[in-house]
């Protein structure tokens, strides 16, 4: 049955897509981007706005919110095929699974959301990876090609929505792979071993892209690293400056020749202590930026300027406080959303901590705040 809204859209006299890549390139707008990440699992079992309207994923409350549509082009970039799921054994009230990255898990029965206990790795020594390499990383995999004609078919070059390229994970894959602390231990004992990781990676990258970049029209890149914590980068600053970087730059080098300038990467915790490299690696863009792992958006907007794009920022934490904190929250980032290459929305998943009708006054607010009010509204950015 089709997702009825419970929301009008935002009204705007600009596509989305138009406003999106002026908003990102510091350019005046109708109004904000309208857009948010998602939710929790137990959202969609406890908001009763979710469970009595039968939303039961982010894609149906997309929908169900009328957000402004923003849609990535993803290939098969990584581990083909994937490990197979399986439960090694189990208590009354957890298992033990092998996952799709091959790790060794345990996890609650009752299927709350929280991150797994990891408990060993299948790659651990060069041998290991050899054998993964060979058996799930061949760059001649059929797998790995791309049905153009059916791309092209459905997007478009005219589409009215921001259309993104998702360019991989050079280092968050090979985290995810070797766990935290396997990583941690490998960068020393196998560095050969793990540039290899990071260099598969991007030759896959490179692959997917080079079959797509030709073919289709795109309006920015994205990608996934999620390697930093509340302290910093889980790898060296060094190891990210000599090793992550350079892949960047060839990755950018073909973005930049297909007339793609705004690159995301989506890494949460603290990222300053490698900004200044994905930077110049050519990620130009945080999201979903986790305030309380790292800081407000002001501070590192009055440090890069407008080299820096950001998409978030809005502290899940105020947001569970109420009316009066989220709009003190949220006057906070008018100034940036004013100035433009920023667009708000809460710092990751909303949890479910937010009580629903406080959620409904932020989108609310929101509206009030960076839409097109009834006057004609104001044009926001390139100030």
């Amino acid at each position: 049955m089709p997702i009825k809204p419970c929301r009008p859209p935002w009204k705007g006299t600009m596509s989305a897509r138009e406003r999106f890549n002026r908003q990102m390139h510091y350019q005046s707008v109708d109004r904000c981007f309208n857009m948010e990440f998602g939710y929790w699992d137990e959202n969609f079992r406890q908001w009763p706005i979710f469970v009595e309207n039968h939303i039961t994923n982010n894609h149906e409350a997309d929908i169900f919110f009328n957000f402004d549509p923003i849609k990535t082009v993803a290939g098969n970039i990584w581990l083909s095929p994937a490990f197979a799921w399986s439960v090694v054994s189990e208590t009354a009230t957890t298992r033990i699974m092998i996952n799709d990255n091959g790790l060794y898990i345990e996890v609650p029965k009752d299927g709350h959301d929280t991150i797994p206990r990891y408990i060993k790795a299948s790659v651990v020594t060069p041998d290991d990876w050899r054998r993964c390499k060979a058996e799930r990383l061949r760059r001649d995999d059929p797998a790995r090609l791309v049905d153009i004609a059916r791309l092209k078919q459905l997007f478009p070059p005219d589409h009215d929505y921001p259309l993104g390229v998702y360019c991989g994970s050079m280092i968050g894959r090979v985290r995810d792979m070797l766990t935290f602390e396997g990583l941690a231990y490998a960068m020393y004992d196998f560095p050969e071993m793990v540039e290899d990781m990071v260099e598969t990676a991007c030759v896959l990258a490179e692959d997917f892209l080079d079959q797509v970049l030709p073919e289709v029209v795109f309006d920015y890149a994205s990608n996934w690293e999620d390697i930093c914590f509340k302290n910093g980068p889980i790898v060296s600053v060094d190891f990210f400056k000599n090793v992550v970087m350079p892949r960047y730059k060839r990755i950018s080098k073909k973005l930049c020749a297909a007339g793609i300038d705004i690159w995301y990467s989506d890494c949460d915790g603290d990222t300053r202590p490698i900004l200044p490299y994905f930077l110049e690696g050519g990620i130009n863009c945080l999201f979903p930026f986790e305030v309380n792992g790292c800081a407000h958006p002001a501070e590192l907007f009055k440090q890069y300027g407008k080299d820096l794009r950001i998409m978030g920022g809005v502290d899940k934490i105020e947001l569970a406080k109420g009316p009066k904190a989220i709009k003190a929250y949220l006057e906070t980032l008018a100034p940036l959303v004013a100035r433009g290459g920023y667009i708000p929305f809460c710092d990751h998943r909303c949890p479910p901590n937010v009580k629903p009708e406080d959620y409904l006054y932020y989108l609310d607010l929101k509206e009030r705040m960076f839409g097109l009010s009834a006057e004609g509204g104001s044009a926001y950015g390139g100030k």
